[in-house]
């Protein structure tokens, strides 16, 4: 390390170096005792010229440092300067006056256009004024027009409000009839640019061209009104008339002098003349009150009358306040309809008069009907008694004929009772579908209810005919009428198998949604599409020749009407040539538990001979009774016959017996009735197997016959169903 700096100058350099010198002859001429502390203090000389040195250097470093930012910032003053100064010039040359207000709404700056047409803004127009401030000198400059019934105040509070919102833009009114358009513009910092642009002249012209369209239309509505029917006036907010047509002087008979511009409506009320009268609940006092009114007025109609002439009077408020009267001559529609309401008299007068006599019409034929329908339940049943007989007496001589000619005698004869049975049958379900007292008894039942008994009893009408009979069994549960369900697919495969020459008839079940659809295929004739309809109805029967000796045609028309009265939908699809399918959708209810296994049973009741039952007979009709007689006696069991109810209970009285079947007629004439005398003979003798015997298949019956838990057999007599039940009898009887 070098003691001298080369650095310095030489005087600074010599001296430095007799300084040292003489430090070195002191240090020697006085001794060792002094050396050693002259020379630690030559030491900490030497370090703190060394540390000077270096705090120099860093010190010319930052000097530097410092100048060069100064003239970095010299710089950008100056840069600054000019920008503003070009904003300044640039926002000058603006045609509309132009202010910048920061994000705190405090002035930046503006152009000499602003608030220009302010003179007293002038003095405040300087960077830091507020908005707030701003508008307040705007508002209580003398060169604003403040609009009518506006204060300082309350302008200025409005214009503070419309600041907040986003995009700002409206017209401001100046003394002298100058405008100015004031908008708002929000910069990316958030602070606001105000533009003022003068467009009194824009104004001026819309002014003119206003008054020159106000003026066109004014000759447009003129014109208009002088060609409208009705009279017509219009009224301002202080009810002084501004416009009018011809026709309203000549309908109030107002002269037309006195409809002038500027005209009240009072005075022209008072013109009419007193044989003016108002109607509808209007009068002069009212109608001059909803004129005089202030504010919205509510639209009013009436009608006047003077002389022979009727007119009516409409009224509207309008929006600036004023109203319109319109006229309308209604004199011919008046009479009119005065003519029209004399002509309604007298026709509700000859409409009475006709509903009168259609009503005791409607009367006698609903009289009518219900003596058909009794008369044919009647008929029927009185037709049914000996028929039933017939049947009996047969079947009594069958069971003992051996002669093959007498047997094939007593077949055709049962043959044509069964025909005659099915036609009765028929007519009466006509008669009961037609009547509107009619009720079924609908629930929940399987499908193969019907379809087993029906396959039994339509496989022998299908094997006579050579047809093959497949009847599909469904453990679908359905809701209906049992009874009539039956009925109707029974009649459908009679009437497949009537009109099938060859080939099969088919029925099924198939599951269409929540309805289960029964199907009844044939490989028959087929149906044209014309005749589809004609087949339901009475007494129709398209091939003759296969329906000769079968039926009256009225298998079909009782589907149709059963289905219509139960709610079931009937479909049909036919090809000429190819057969027919009829369909009945029936709602299903579930599913059914298996079928169990019927056991087969003997048509003719074996056992009976040797049960020994007592059977109490009560029949009105003697030869059916003798009929019932013979054929349960030739069954081995014994019969006790009775007329009606009061020779069965003296009989009983009499013979001190309790008989073990009672087969009881429900019709036994003038007194009790079947179920009547099963109720009198079991308070006597206790409860007895009972079987009702009649041809009324009315639900009724059904129900009573139901609560009391007893059989009904219906007539003609079904020589199987009274074999069924006098056997489960005495079998019962027997356990």
């Amino acid at each position: 390390m070098s003691l001298i700096n080369p650095a310095d100058s030489l005087e600074r350099q010599n001296e430095k170096l007799m300084k040292i010198t003489q430090a070195l002859m002191s240090r020697v001429e006085y001794g060792t005792a002094q050396s050693n502390a002259a020379y630690a203090q030559f030491e900490r000389a030497a370090l703190l010229e060394k540390r000077v040195r270096e705090r120099t250097l860093e010190l010319e470093s930052t000097l530097e440092l410092l100048h060069d930012s100064n003239a970095a910032l010299a710089k950008a003053h100056t840069e600054t300067e000019a920008a503003r100064r070009n904003l300044a010039d640039a926002i000058e040359t603006v045609s509309e006056g132009f202010a910048l207000f920061d994000p705190e709404d405090v002035l930046v700056m503006s152009n000499s256009r602003f608030c220009r047409d302010f003179r007293n803004m002038q003095a405040y127009l300087k960077p830091g004024l507020s908005f707030e401030e701003y508008v307040r000198h705007i508002a209580e400059s003398a060169q604003l027009a403040l609009p009518t019934e506006e204060t300082a105040d309350s302008w200025c509070a409005r214009r503070i409000r419309r600041h907040k919102d986003h995009h700002v833009m409206f017209n401001v009114e100046l003394t002298g009839d100058r405008w100015l358009q004031v908008s708002e513009h929000r910069t990316s910092n958030g602070g606001t640019v105000v533009l003022q642009t003068d467009v009194t002249d824009i104004m001026r012209m819309e002014r003119q061209e206003r008054a020159r369209l106000k003026d066109k239309q004014t000759r447009m509505i003129r014109a208009t009104l002088d060609h409208l029917n009705q009279g017509v006036c219009v009224f301002d907010e202080n009810a002084q008339l501004v416009g009018w047509n011809q026709k309203i002087s000549h309908l109030l008979s107002v002269p037309v002098r006195r409809l002038t511009i500027g005209a009240s409506f009072d005075g022209l009320l008072e013109r009419l003349g007193d044989d003016v009268r108002f109607s509808r609940g209007m009068d002069r006092v009212s109608f001059l009150r909803w004129a005089m009114a202030k504010g919205p007025k509510f639209p009013i109609s009436f009608e006047v009358k003077r002389e022979n002439m009727t007119l009516q009077i409409f009224g509207r408020g309008m929006p600036d306040q004023g109203f319109v009267i319109s006229c309308t001559d209604v004199t011919a529609e008046r009479e009119a309809a005065q003519k029209l309401y004399e002509l309604n008299e007298i026709l509700e007068q000859r409409v009475m008069e006709r509903t009168l006599e259609l009503e005791d019409a409607l009367s006698a034929a609903e009289r009518a009907n219900a003596s058909k329908s009794r008369f044919v339940a009647a008929a029927s049943h009185d037709l049914l008694q000996p028929l039933s007989a017939a049947k009996l007496f047969i079947s009594s001589l069958a069971d003992n004929a051996t002669c093959q000619n007498d047997m094939a005698v007593l077949a055709k004869a049962e043959t044509a009772l069964t025909g005659a049975e099915q036609i009765i049958d028929a007519l009466l379900d006509i008669s009961k579908l037609e009547s509107d007292g009619l009720s079924f008894d609908i629930r929940r039942f399987a499908l193969r209810e019907i379809l087993s008994p029906l396959r039994d009893e339509m496989t022998i009408h299908a094997n006579s005919k050579g047809l093959e009979l497949c009847i599909v069994d469904s453990n679908l549960m359905v809701e209906s009428d049992p009874s009539y369900l039956r009925r109707i697919v029974r009649n459908l495969i009679s009437n497949a198998i009537r009109y099938t020459p060859k080939g099969r008839v088919l029925v099924g079940v198939r599951r269409n949604g929540g309805s289960a659809r029964i199907e009844v295929w044939d490989t028959g004739v087929g149906i044209p599409e014309e005749d589809q309809s004609a087949i339901f109805e009475e007494f129709k029967r398209l091939d003759t020749k296969a329906s000769a000796n079968e039926g009256l045609g009225l298998g079909l028309a009782i589907v149709e009407r059963a289905c219509a009265r139960l709610g079931h939908p009937l479909g049909l699809w036919s090809e000429v040539g190819r057969g027919s399918c009829f369909m009945v959708n029936v709602p299903v209810a579930g599913e059914a538990e298996p079928a169990l296994t019927p056991s087969n049973r003997p048509t003719r009741p074996v056992g009976l001979a040797q049960s020994g039952l007592i059977v109490l007979l009560v029949e009105n009709d003697p030869q059916l009774r003798r009929a019932i007689s013979i054929l349960v006696e030739s069954w081995g069991v014994n019969v006790i016959e009775a007329e009606d109810a009061p020779s069965a209970l003296d009989l009983l009285s009499v013979l001190q017996i309790s008989p073990d079947v009672l087969l009881l007629d429900y019709q036994l004439g003038p007194g009790m009735s079947g179920t009547e005398l099963y109720c009198a003979v079991t308070d006597s003798l206790g409860r007895i197997p009972c079987a009702i015997i009649s041809a009324d298949r009315s639900p009724e019956l059904r129900q009573t016959c139901k609560t009391l838990d007893i059989e009904l057999l219906l007539k003609p007599l079904d020589r199987q169903k009274l074999a069924q039940f006098l056997d489960s009898t005495a079998r019962a009887i027997a356990l």
